[in-house]
Formats: structure tokens, sequence, C-alpha cells
């Protein structure tokens, strides 16, 4: 009789991988969810507040990039122009008798043949003026009525350092030029310089009037006059900024926003009224070349300053153009002669100076 072999896992307990398998399929307890979304929040909010705070730092250094460079380049701005002035090119020192009024368009100079040959001279011996006050200078611009209290105006005067023509503004200005003679042989003798609008020297050419070089055949080159006018008025958004009014075609135009907050803007001249000797300056005792005092033109200085400019001393106060949340800038500012008391607002600011030569007058001072 054949008896069934009974099966050889009959009997056997139940594997552990099993019963390990069947408790892994519940899944998780509420308590490990909850605790698990409780970490991942916590995870998260730490990622937004360091993201948030990598945003304010970013933010603020932007801000803080900005004022320094905005300050940087109105410093350079006028640095370039200031140490230009008085360029006229190889043009024989002239002694000023008068402050001229700057802010003249040239259509409106002197008729009077003497006149207007003074007021030319007194243009081209004093390069630069300074005044505290723009209201007084409405010639300059429209806009210099609304010049902050905290900014002086500066005017530069020179010539352009390249000849007029192809590559120098075509030489389509109808502005006054500025031609130098060299020439000291012709007969009669041609005028040492002329400052004449383009019209009214091709006419001269045309009747047979030179202005030659010194080899005397030459008709020598014109040198647009360039004049610059430069103060700090709030915009239309109400941030205050350097502007600038240009002398093109013989008239100032309309000023012309430069750089964005510049908030103040003060100029200290440095006058040349001691000889090489220690002794004041005159006929016979000429100026070093070197600044022996600074002043601050208030409302406007004098042609004893004016005349004998040498240097200048230039102080900016840059502001932030946004408000920065959570600072109070109780901060009081010296910007050159003016003490500025603490704003006590959401604004950084930061204050700008250097001293410039004004190299071509001082230049001409000094001895061999």
């Amino acid at each position: 009789m054949h008896t069934a072999t009974p099966s050889h896992r009959a009997g056997r307990p139940r594997p552990a991988r099993a019963a390990s398998a069947a408790r892994r399929a519940r899944g998780l307890s509420l308590v490990e969810l909850l605790v698990s979304i409780s970490l991942g929040l916590v995870v998260l909010t730490a990622l937004v507040a360091l993201y948030g705070n990598v945003t304010r730092t970013n933010n603020e250094m932007t801000k803080t990039n900005q004022l320094i460079e905005n300050g940087r380049f109105a410093m350079q701005l006028l640095q370039e122009d200031v140490a230009q002035a008085g360029f006229w090119g190889p043009l024989d020192v002239i002694e000023p008798t008068a402050v001229p009024d700057p802010c003249v368009a040239y259509a409106d100079w002197p008729a009077d043949a003497a006149a207007r040959a003074a007021y030319r001279d007194n243009l081209l011996s004093i390069p630069v003026h300074a005044y505290s006050d723009g209201t007084a200078l409405a010639g300059c611009g429209a806009s210099l009525a609304n010049v902050i209290a905290q900014s002086d105006v500066l005017i530069v005067r020179r010539a352009s350092s390249c000849i007029s023509g192809v590559g120098c503004d075509g030489g389509t200005d109808t502005g006054p030029h500025l031609q130098i003679s060299s020439c000291r042989t012709a007969a009669p003798p041609e005028p040492a310089y002329v400052v004449e609008s383009k019209a009214e020297l091709d006419a001269r050419l045309g009747a047979g009037t030179h202005i030659r070089t010194k080899n005397c055949a030459t008709e020598t080159g014109r040198r647009k006059m360039l004049v610059n006018v430069y103060y700090v008025a709030n915009s239309a958004a109400g941030v205050p900024t350097l502007y600038r009014v240009r002398l093109v075609n013989g008239s100032f135009q309309q000023p012309e926003p430069m750089v964005d907050g510049i908030q103040a803007f003060k100029v200290e001249l440095g006058v040349d009224d001691l000889g090489s000797n220690g002794l004041p300056i005159g006929a016979t005792n000429p100026g070093d070349g070197n600044a022996d005092r600074y002043v601050a033109c208030a409302p406007a200085c004098d042609l004893a300053v004016l005349g004998n400019v040498v240097s200048m001393k230039l102080h900016l106060l840059a502001r932030n153009i946004e408000p920065t949340a959570g600072h109070t800038d109780d901060k009081a500012y010296t910007v050159g002669p003016l003490a500025i008391a603490a704003a006590n607002d959401n604004y950084k600011r930061h204050v700008f100076t250097t001293t410039v030569r004004v190299v071509n007058p001082s230049s001409r001072r000094e001895t061999p």
C-alpha cells in the first residue's frame, strides 16, 4: 500500500521576512508624518530667511556701490573740466580788468568795439567763476532758479582741445571760436587773437584779413569756446542731481542731468596772491602758481580772487537714491565751508573731497 509523503514545508513556521514585509505595508503613522512635515517646514523657513537676508544684503550692497560710483563719477567729471580751465592754446597772458558777466549769450556781447574787446579779454583771463547763489545767474539756464541752498554754481571756460573741423564738432557750431595769430612780421600787424562766430571768421578770411601761424603763410585753426555751468538741483522726481548747462551755438542750452544722488556741491578757490619771495603779487612781482589761501565765494568773488585762481577744492555730498529700511542717518556732514545738520531720514550719505590744480593759469605763473 502506497502511503503519501507529506510536503517538506508542511508544519514549518512562517518566515520572518514575510512578517517584516507585512509591517512595512502599513506605511507611516500619523505622528511620524507630522514630525516629518514639521522638520520640512523648519528647513523651508530657514531657507526662506537665508534667501531674504541674502537679497537684502545684495540690495544694500547695490545701493552702496551706486552711492560710491555716483560720487566718484561726479568728482571725475568736475576734475577733468576744472583741470583744463583756461586753455586757450598759444595765447599770451592777459590781465583782467573787471569780472565779466559769465552768462551773456554771444549775440548779446557788447556792440561797441572797445567794450567788446575788454569783455572778451576778461572772459579769457578769468576762466572759472563760483557763486553760492544761483538765482543771480538766470542767463546761464532757466533752471538755475531751482538751485538748492546747499549747492554752489561753478562756471568753467576754455577752448576746445581740438581744431574745429572734421572729427571735431564738424566746425558747425555757430557760437564763438578762438583763433590765435603767431605771425609777428605781417604788415599791417595781425591781431593777437580774435573770438568771433564761424560766420564772422569766414567773412574776415574772405575779406583778406588773416590770422596765421608763425610762418605767416598758413591760416591758424579755430577752437570752439566751451563754457560749462555746474550746479545741484532736484529733478522732477525729487532726486538731488548734478546738472550741467553748456554753451552751444552761442547760447546756453537746457540743463542736462549728469549724476543722480548729488545732494550738495561746494567750491573753494585756491588764490595765488603771493610771489615766490613771499610778498604780495604786483606788476613786478608775479605769483608763483601755488595757492596761498582758499576762498569760498559767498555770494560771489571779486576780481582779486577770480583773477588769481590756480587751484580748487571740490566738495560733494552724495546720497542714496533709494532709502534703506531700518536705517536712520543721524550724522552731521561738513562739506567744505558748509555744515549740514543731520537729516534723520532713511538715506545713506557720503562726502567726497578733492583738490584740483587749474593747470593752465597756474603753469603760466611758474618761474623756471
